[in-house]
């Protein structure tokens, strides 16, 4: 932001595409929410600030693979958590019911509806979509070599949560840390995707980042920096990397694991 505004704004974040809208139309759009045809005014801006702040950065940062600190730092705030959303239903200090017993009884209801149907479809969720798929990491995991020699490569039959259960299986089958990358078919095309793992779960360092020459780069750019055919994408912070074939995909990993020895040698 603060490099689109030549400095006007503080923030440092690289903007996604949804940064990118808010950055060029969040003027007007908040401007007619709140009834004012006048883009620039005062109070307009402040409120632009505010929910890029506390909005729109996070989402910015999360896109864009950013950790929220920095050497313990805070680089953005999150507020969209769900005791966020939940403090959010208090009555506000200047509504005209504020101290009202049934407006605060009405409010503590939704509270508990909010909090009841996320309870319910995590409940459901893990059940139903997060547990099946440990079956499938696992067997990932241990057909690894016959993707790869290095046993850094493994290759899901299909996309599906892997995360939580990588981490759990590696400790499990004293692998810890050495796996680096996740193949997977897209789920509505033939094309291939590789992804980093985190050196953590929820962190987005990554234990070995898709090759630096690479990353930013798309489709023939791509095929002519790193040598190999059918390059869709690798992400400017290298944690993930796209392929119009398995094949092209398993050797984005290949060399980048060549490349990252070669510079630890």
């Amino acid at each position: 932001m603060s490099t689109l505004t030549n400095g006007q704004k503080k923030w440092q974040t690289k903007l996604s595409s949804a940064g990118l809208i808010y950055h060029h139309f969040g003027y007007r759009i908040i401007s007619q929410m709140l009834g004012n045809n006048q883009s620039n005014d005062a109070v307009v801006n402040v409120i632009y600030d505010k929910v890029y702040e506390n909005f729109m950065e996070e989402i910015d940062a999360v896109d864009n693979g950013i950790d929220q600190y920095d050497g313990g730092v805070m680089r953005y705030r999150i507020n969209t958590t769900l005791s966020s959303r939940v403090g959010y239903l208090n009555t506000p200090w200047n509504h005209p019911e504020h101290s009202s017993s049934s407006r605060q009884y009405d409010q503590f209801v939704k509270a508990m509806q909010l909090v009841g149907e996320e309870f319910t479809n995590r409940v459901h969720g893990f059940r139903n979509i997060w547990l099946p798929a440990r079956e499938i990491v696992q067997r990932a995991i241990t057909d690894r070599l016959q993707v790869d020699s290095s046993g850094a490569i493994i290759k899901l039959e299909v996309s599906c949560p892997w995360t939580d259960h990588l981490f759990k299986l590696e400790t499990e089958m004293n692998l810890i840390g050495q796996i680096k990358f996740v193949l997977y078919k897209e789920s509505e095309r033939d094309r291939w995707r590789i992804q980093c793992v985190p050196v953590s779960i929820g962190s987005f360092t990554n234990r070995t980042p898709l090759h630096s020459d690479w990353r930013g780069l798309r489709d023939v750019s791509l095929n002519e920096a790193s040598g190999i055919d059918g390059c869709v994408f690798v992400h400017i912070s290298g944690f993930i990397g796209g392929n119009e074939t398995y094949s092209g995909a398993l050797q984005m990993g290949q060399k980048t694991l060549a490349a990252t020895a070669t510079q630890t040698q």
